[in-house]
């Protein structure tokens, strides 16, 4: 993990009308780190996603990427900036009207010049790369289990090669098993590929499983970074009650044995 941010949000404001989701927040994704974010409903974890991925633009602010202002840069600089990101989101979002490959393939359609033949074999890696058999390319996303489609919108995510992946609750929905066997391949992939990755969770062993850094989003900011056994030491009432309540248990006593 190198010490220069990847991502820096600087006095960050989003919000809809009346309501502000976040007001004056700051933010430092590190190169190389799988970083969690957690909060209580309403905090905007994914209105924050979806402003540092360039899918909603803040009402005031700075956001650089890689080193770029991705709010006042040149078309062909944020694109640039835009490819180098993927995004899997909750429900997969893949249009049901396209086989798997065909979704992954989706990304891929705006690179002039890339021969068909090459875009599938591109699919097709990563399709397995997420953990999904060969033959999952040609099914719809209709005839895919949760956890496969998970998986095929991990596939599309990746379909770039990305630096940057953002992932929005992950294992939501998923039995532990398959929550397990996720949280296992996206340590894999971060590793192997050298991903940062931006993850919105609620899942509190997907935490501790995988991020190196947690952020909590309370009163409209960013309120605390750390790793998990720093978590535990925050005397903040939200933060406090979410680590150390009932759900909280395993996680916390799975960290104190490997302390």
């Amino acid at each position: 993990m190198s010490d220069a941010p990847i991502i820096r949000l600087r006095g960050i404001r989003n919000q809809f009308g009346a309501q502000v989701v976040h007001d004056n927040l700051d933010l430092d994704v590190m190169r190389g780190e799988v970083l969690g974010v957690v909060g209580g409903s309403g905090t905007g974890k994914s209105v924050l996603l979806r402003c540092i991925a360039g899918l909603r633009p803040p009402q005031a602010g700075r956001i650089e990427i890689f080193g770029q202002d991705a709010l006042n840069c040149p078309e062909d600089t944020r694109r640039a900036i835009d490819q180098r990101m993927g995004v899997m989101f909750q429900d997969g979002a893949l249009f049901s009207s396209l086989t798997v490959r065909e979704n992954v393939e989706v990304p891929m359609r705006t690179l002039k010049g890339l021969d068909p033949r090459l875009r599938r074999d591109v699919a097709d890696l990563k399709i397995s790369m997420s953990g999904l058999p060969y033959i999952a390319g040609d099914k719809y996303p209709s005839e895919l289990s949760g956890g496969m489609r998970k998986r095929a919108g991990l596939a599309r995510a990746l379909a770039l090669d990305p630096e940057i992946v953002f992932l929005d609750e992950p294992t939501a929905g998923l039995d532990p098993i398959g929550a397990s066997a996720f949280d296992e391949l996206i340590n894999a992939l971060s590793k192997t590929l050298g991903l940062t990755v931006f993850m919105v969770t609620h899942d509190l062993d997907s935490l501790h499983a995988t991020c190196d850094r947690i952020a909590v989003l309370a009163e409209k900011r960013v309120m605390y970074t750390g790793t998990m056994a720093e978590m535990l030491d925050i005397d903040h009432p939200w933060v406090h009650e979410y680590f150390h309540g009932p759900r909280a248990r395993a996680a916390t006593e799975t960290l104190e044995r490997t302390a």
